[in-house]
């Protein structure tokens, strides 16, 4: 039940993590303005961001983060139902190979908790030169005319995701204690950390399409969330090296798989916006 649970929790994350991303994308104004859509798509997500913190507070980053990628296969159908956008073969392809990925990581990397302890104050201390650093990049975006600012900021977006995933994490591990908590920094960082990222991930939908900030955020959260698992909580893939093997190539397979999905969707919208100027 360690893993059982936790596993089906970040499913339905992920599910709902991508019906509020579309719903929200859609609902953007390149001016910034936020419409009653808009939050109607926030709620499902803050759902699904529900869902994901309990699962990480039943299990190990290494299992839930993995599993949230998979909201970018789920937003095919969903993008499908609710704006027309049709689904190819190779897309699908591609998604079958992602979730092929997604399982082959968490099946073969068998991961379980790790306490951080006493050892709170490195995840702070990293935690907030991460932020440093995402801020800079955060400043390039803004005054260079040239700047991504839609990749850019999906890419720092899920990034912040990342750090709050591993900081819910690391406080779920004491939620025995409340008062331990409460006297924490990891606590109030969450909340820094968090309102940054949907600030981000509002501006990379108003920036540009879904496709050209989603599957930069979905990657960048799973990557940075088990970086900072691995190296500041402790958690370790399976000891065997075959396994280890096999689950690092699902992981590669999940990160092409996400990386060729976004180049697809977003060929599509480029011959869709084409016809659109040819018959307009």
């Amino acid at each position: 039940m360690h893993t059982l649970l936790p596993a089906l929790l970040a499913i339905g994350a992920a599910m709902l993590m991508a019906l509020g991303t579309v719903l929200r994308q859609r609902a953007s104004r390149a001016d910034g303005r936020i419409t009653g859509r808009w939050w109607i798509g926030a709620l499902v997500a803050f759902g699904g961001f529900a869902l994901q913190a309990v699962a990480l507070g039943l299990g190990a980053v290494l299992l839930v983060q993995p599993l949230i990628v998979l909201s970018v296969l789920f937003a095919l159908p969903i993008d499908h139902l609710l704006n027309g956008v049709a689904v190819t073969a190779r897309q699908w392809l591609w998604g079958v190979l992602l979730a092929a990925g997604v399982g082959a990581f968490v099946v073969f990397a068998r991961p379980v908790p790790a306490r951080i302890g006493p050892q709170w104050w490195i995840l702070v201390l990293v935690v907030s030169l991460l932020l440093g650093g995402l801020a800079a990049v955060l400043v390039y975006a803004e005054r260079s005319p040239r700047a991504p600012r839609a990749l850019i900021y999906g890419t720092v977006a899920g990034a912040l995701f990342g750090i709050v995933a591993v900081l819910i994490h690391s406080i779920g591990q004491d939620w025995q204690h409340p008062t331990r908590v409460l006297v924490h920094p990891p606590l109030y960082m969450v909340a820094v950390a968090g309102l940054a990222a949907v600030y981000c991930q509002q501006r990379a939908f108003a920036a540009g399409r879904v496709q050209a900030s989603f599957p930069a955020m979905t990657v960048a959260e799973p990557i940075v969330a088990m970086v900072l698992g691995m190296a500041v909580l402790g958690e370790k893939l399976n000891r065997h090296t075959w396994a280890t093997a096999v689950s690092l190539l699902g992981l590669a397979l999940m990160v092409t798989g996400v990386l060729r999905l976004s180049r697809l969707s977003a060929a599509k919208t480029r011959q869709s916006e084409a016809r659109a100027a040819e018959t307009g």
